[in-house]
Order: C-alpha cells, then structure tokens, then sequence
C-alpha cells in the first residue's frame, strides 16, 4: 500500500517522540470480550496517534460473531490495537489492545508475550465472555486487574457481586470505568501498576521465621 509523503510532512509529530527522560517501557495488555471498549480505552487514553486494526463486519460473521448486547457495532479489531502512555516522564507503557472474537485469539500468544500486566475490560450485559480472557491470562502466568466499562444501558453491581460473580480472589482489583474518558482509563492503569508492585513486593520479602 503507498502512501502519499504529504500525509506526514516533516516526519512524526514532536508529541510521537519518546521524552529523553524516559528510563523504562512497560507492555501492558488490554484484553476482554467482543464489544467491550479495548479499542475505545486504547485510544483515550494513548498520547501518540493509535495504531488499529478495525475492520468493517461483514457476512462473514453471521452465525459466528455473538452480537447480543452490541448490535450496533460495525467494525471489529482483527489484530491488535496499540497506544503509548508516559507517567512521570521516567516510565513508558506501551498498550497492546487483543481481538475480542475468539477466531482471531490465535494472536494472543505474541501479545501476551513479555507483559508485565493486563486490563480485562467487562461488560455487565455480557459478564461470561470475561471467563476466557481472564483464564488465557492465568495460563500465561500474566497477572491483571478487571475493569467493569460502564455502558449506559448496563446494569450496576456492586463489586462484591461481580467478584463473587466472575469468581475473582479477593487479592484482584475490580474498578469500574469510562473506556471513552482519558482520566478514567488512566485510573485504571495506575491500578493495575499500583497492583503489580504490591504483589511485587509482598512476594520479594523474605518468609516469617516459625
């Protein structure tokens, strides 16, 4: 595919470049059901243009493609959604948002690989396509946090209710959300970080002397 020089005058944008402060990249995964917001979190909350790879549906999903609960959507990521997010200047994730459809979960294998944590974004119409996400993320030993994306016409629970419900221990977070809300989706990644050091540092000390 060719592109014309003139849609990137003068090379990226001075807000694509890393800061020279940068010490650390982290891979962070965005994974959950068809329909649930990942591409939606992605790019609300990357500071670079995202990279998609939606498409739209075709014929070709009728009969395989569950669409109860989002009838209205027309276009699907068939590889993987990817954003940048810079915190304190020193420490830069780099987001890598999953397929939802479980056709194309044959390209998780390579997005999980070498992350340090996950988001499972859920849907409370839809709480059972949270099932496998969570479960190919605990094969992968890839620790994360669940973030209910709160639709307007989704019903409310109180997180104990969707714990109990998606049978979560009680060490993982559950937050709720707005996907479409930079400050939102932030919070929930500053969760997820706030997570993965407490387990990091509860699991570095050394055992109790009986």
């Amino acid at each position: 595919m060719g592109y014309n020089d003139s849609e990137f005058p003068g090379g990226p944008r001075a807000a694509d470049l890393l800061p020279d402060s940068a010490e650390r990249s982290v891979k962070v995964v965005i994974a959950g059901g068809f329909g649930v917001g990942k591409t939606t979190m992605v790019g609300s909350v990357s500071e670079i243009r995202p990279l998609t790879t939606e498409e739209t549906m075709t014929s070709a999903g009728v009969g395989v493609d569950d669409l109860a609960g989002v009838e209205c959507k027309s276009e699907t990521t068939v590889a993987m959604d990817f954003g940048r997010i810079t915190f304190d200047e020193r420490l830069v994730l780099y987001l890598f948002g999953t397929p939802g459809q479980q056709r194309f979960w044959f390209l998780w294998n390579g997005l999980l690989e070498g992350a340090l944590g996950a988001v499972v974004l859920v849907d409370t119409r839809r709480l059972e396509d949270g099932f496998l996400p969570m479960d190919r993320l605990e094969e992968s030993g890839v620790p994360f946090v669940v973030a209910v994306n709160n639709f307007p016409d989704a019903p409310l629970h109180p997180a104990g209710e969707l714990r109990a419900a998606l049978d979560l221990p009680d060490h993982v977070p559950v937050v709720g959300c707005d996907a479409r809300k930079l400050d939102s989706s932030r919070d929930v990644l500053l969760t997820l970080l706030r997570y993965l050091y407490a387990t990091a540092t509860s699991s570095a000390k050394p055992p109790e002397a009986p």
